[in-house]
């Protein structure tokens, strides 16, 4: 089994710097891999330092898993995989409140985070903030992720509609950050990939800049990941994105 895996990132056409971060990694025999995207905030220098901080710790803690054969994790549960996910989550909050001891300058910094780790046909999702990962079947286009933030909460309970999210002041705020507490619960989903399925990981620079509705058909003109996360980010510039654009984008082959 194999997989197709491009990313890109992109600063924008307003933000004066890139504080996204993206990164993919395939496991040693080709039948697992690694996909994130870490979306700083903080500040011009704290946003940059806190995304590189999370990316650094997830690598570091899930290459020695990426290394084992598949078959080590046949068999382990939905919630063992949940608890290995959570693991690299903690190192990586961990990293940025360490990282900003001692500098008052980075008191603010955090990121949000959200990771895919594929192991055959079985892709298991963490996530933390309001960067997104999608599932995509065929021209079924379906969220795995639910943003971390008040206007979903807020959407959740009734307060507003659909409609009225682009009208909220407070609409980018959010309520779940990496370095903003000592202990981060990550949200968890698990999904069946089957062959020509992908797996599209993005900040919120996307979602905000390009409808998710126009992405199949964006993406059915693309013959392979690394021509759809450029239309993906394209696009998304073409409509003048006013933050930084990230996508990493993985299919089954």
């Amino acid at each position: 089994m194999h997989y197709d895996i491009s990313g890109l990132s992109d600063i924008g056409t307003v933000r004066s710097s890139n504080q996204d971060v993206v990164a993919w990694q395939l496991g040693h025999d080709g039948h697992q891999a690694l996909l994130l995207v870490a979306d700083g905030m903080g500040g011009y220098h704290g946003g940059e330092i806190a995304s590189q901080l999370a990316m650094e710790a997830v690598l570091e803690t899930m290459a020695p898993r990426l290394q084992e054969p598949t078959s080590s994790y046949s068999g382990l549960s939905d919630s063992v995989m949940r608890e290995i996910l959570q693991d690299c989550v903690t190192r990586a909050n961990d990293h940025i409140i360490a990282g900003r001891a001692g500098d008052a300058s980075l008191d603010k910094m955090g990121t949000t985070l959200v990771v895919a780790w594929v192991i055959e046909d079985r892709g298991h999702v963490a996530h933390v903030g309001d960067s997104r990962c999608y599932w995509l079947s065929g021209r079924r286009l379906t969220c795995l992720t639910r943003d971390d933030t008040v206007v979903q909460d807020m959407l959740d309970d009734g307060s507003i509609t659909v409609a009225d999210v682009p009208h909220m002041p407070f609409r980018n705020v959010l309520t779940k950050a990496l370095g903003t507490s000592s202990s981060i619960d990550a949200s968890y989903q698990r999904c069946d990939l089957g062959v020509g399925d992908r797996l599209l990981l993005c900040s919120d620079g996307l979602t905000n800049a390009l409808p998710d509705d126009l992405w199949p058909d964006l993406l059915d003109k693309c013959g392979d990941s690394q021509s759809a996360v450029e239309a993906l980010v394209g696009a998304s510039l073409d409509n003048r994105a006013s933050d930084n654009v990230s996508v990493v984008l993985l299919t089954r082959l």
